[in-house]
């Protein structure tokens, strides 16, 4: 364990075997980190924060602080932050808002520099927030989702897998899965085949949810219809079912296609 002596470490943080703590960084009460983990300079953990193993957070971050939401009243909330995670300079992540919410980052994720992640989020594995990237409250990211620079993202809404959502992209409504989106606000521009192929989907899958979209987003059906008729003319898959609910759950709405 390396803890630099100008660090702040609360005896009542549970630190893991092999853990870096950089200058002038604050650990603070009721904060387990696994094992591994490397926390920067002048970082600020905060109380209720859980932080998995091999991890990297770099110079100040703020991992854990209070939500931004009138509502909160120090209820105790919580923030789950997974394994071999990396967290860069002065990104901040807040807790759960309400008695017991929790904020929930998988594993795997690398959150660039100045992102946001607030209150009440669930950001999957294998994902990507671009610097500025900027989450509201309760905002879902599913795995293997790329949010470009700059992108901000309204509360409550969804970023289906294996999408990428372009630079300083305006996202008011649910991103759909397979999806590149991209504009102000947000639009569907079509699959993300890059993103597809590298996640070895097979070229069957790719072509069958190739078809899906220009079913769903580049032809004069309703949403209604065109699921219909999906399930009439494409052979049902696991990433076609999983696209079918996606769109069949959404309450905000998903992202229309250019046009």
């Amino acid at each position: 364990m390396n803890i630099d002596q100008t660090a702040i470490v609360s005896k009542k943080a549970s630190l893991g075997v092999n853990i870096e703590v950089g200058p002038y960084s604050i650990i603070e009460d009721n904060v387990i980190i696994g094992k591994n983990t490397k926390i920067g300079a002048h970082c600020h953990i905060c109380k209720n924060t859980t932080i998995g193993d091999n991890c990297s957070i770099f110079t100040g971050a703020v991992i854990g602080s209070i939500p931004q939401d009138l509502k909160f009243s120090g209820e105790e909330s919580l923030l789950f932050i997974g394994n071999d995670n990396i967290i860069r300079e002065y990104s901040t992540i807040n807790l759960g808002t309400g008695k017991g919410g929790k904020t929930v980052i998988g594993s795997r994720n690398l959150i660039m520099a100045y992102s946001h992640v607030a209150h009440d989020c669930m950001v999957g594995n294998d994902c990507v927030i671009a610097n500025g990237g900027t989450l509201a409250g309760h905002v879902q990211v599913a795995d293997k989702a790329i949010i470009g620079g700059l992108v901000a993202i309204h509360q409550f809404s969804r970023v289906g897998t294996l999408s990428i959502i372009g630079g300083c992209s305006k996202v008011v409504q649910d991103i759909p899965p397979y999806s590149t989106c991209d504009g102000h606000p947000s639009r569907v521009y079509g699959l993300n085949l890059i993103g597809l192929r590298r996640s070895g989907l097979d070229n069957k899958i790719i072509v069958q949810l190739k078809q899906a979209f220009k079913i769903i987003f580049f032809s004069q059906h309703t949403i209604n219809s065109a699921l219909q008729e999906i399930k009439k003319e494409i052979p049902n898959s696991q990433y076609l079912s999983q696209l079918l609910d996606f769109m069949t759950t959404s309450k905000r709405g998903v992202c229309k296609a250019v046009r």
